[in-house]
């Protein structure tokens, strides 16, 4: 990313916290009710003096393990079940109706189902969590599996390869981008849900410590859980982006259009090749044509 991206994007963000200081500073009360917020100093300071209490720490550290558990249990099954799905009748006749039927519903209603099933908050939690980066995953899955063209796999099959060397040489590596997409989608409705959870049911987490801040009336603390909560899901976020281009860093990448310096294509350095070849230039655009200078006969 160049410096020129980085200043338009920190700029966005400066002019955004610009205008929510200035609306609440001056108590704006036309449609929305600015008076009540408090300004950006206001929350700047209370994040502060957050940061240095255990009880903050705490919380995050609660959140995030939720987070942790959950997510990586519904990437590992959500692949498995997602490549089953598109791979086999019998686990598409099996599971695919299941599937269908549960995914439409929030993973946020089943908190009640949660409370009753599991013996602890905690594990209620983590399976919301679960449940709600679970169905990205194995959607993403299935269709990128089953986009995959057939030559890859009759070319493996043609040179003795087993059904298992297809499915890790080929089927996975394959479908990697499909795959990462739908980990990037699980991973953003992962912190809704385990927020909502937290402040449903939990006793600890970012979620509960902001909805206890609602019910006395601290506006400033609500900012700040709302302030971690985004660079929470920022930070992850990212880092799934980040493996994932780590783990397709074999795909071929676009070239960027306009990029200075940029290196000549195959094709323009094979062209390049042929004409000197040939001992021949190519033509320079909007040139003039070239007149035929008359040869002098020699006087006798």
């Amino acid at each position: 990313m160049t410096a020129g991206r980085r200043l338009v994007r920190a700029a966005s963000l400066g002019a955004a916290l610009g205008l929510w200081q200035l609306l609440t500073s001056l108590d704006i009360n036309l449609w929305l009710r600015f008076e009540q917020f408090p300004t950006v100093g206001e929350v700047a300071s209370a994040f502060g003096d957050r940061l240095g209490t255990g009880p903050y720490w705490q919380d995050l550290g609660h959140s995030l393990r939720r987070i942790v558990v959950g997510f990586l249990l519904a990437a590992v099954l959500g692949v498995a079940a997602g490549t089953a799905v598109a791979r086999s009748r019998w686990a598409a006749d099996l599971l695919g109706p299941l599937l269908e039927v549960v995914r439409p519903v929030p993973a946020i209603a089943l908190v009640p189902v949660a409370i009753l099933l599991l013996p602890t908050n905690e594990q209620g939690i983590v399976s919301i969590t679960f449940a709600a980066a679970f169905f990205p995953v194995v959607v993403s899955t299935r269709h990128a599996v089953r986009a995959l063209t057939p030559v890859w796999e009759e070319a493996v099959l043609t040179m003795g390869g087993s059904r298992p060397r297809v499915l890790f040489s080929v089927v996975l590596p394959g479908a990697l981008p499909g795959i990462f997409g739908g980990l990037s989608v699980g991973i953003g409705v992962s912190w809704i849900c385990v927020i909502s959870a937290e402040m449903i049911s939990g006793e600890y987490g970012v979620g509960y410590r902001t909805w206890q801040d609602y019910t006395v009336v601290d506006y400033s603390g609500v900012f700040v859980g709302m302030a971690t909560i985004g660079v929470l899901g920022w930070l992850t976020s990212t880092a799934v982006e980040l493996l994932g281009r780590r783990a397709t860093a074999w795909l071929p990448r676009p070239a960027r259009r306009g990029a200075a310096g940029a290196k000549p294509s195959a094709v323009s350095r094979a062209r390049g090749r042929t004409s000197a070849h040939r001992g021949t230039e190519p033509a320079a655009p909007h040139s003039e044509p070239r007149t035929a200078v008359p040869r002098k006969e020699p006087v006798p």
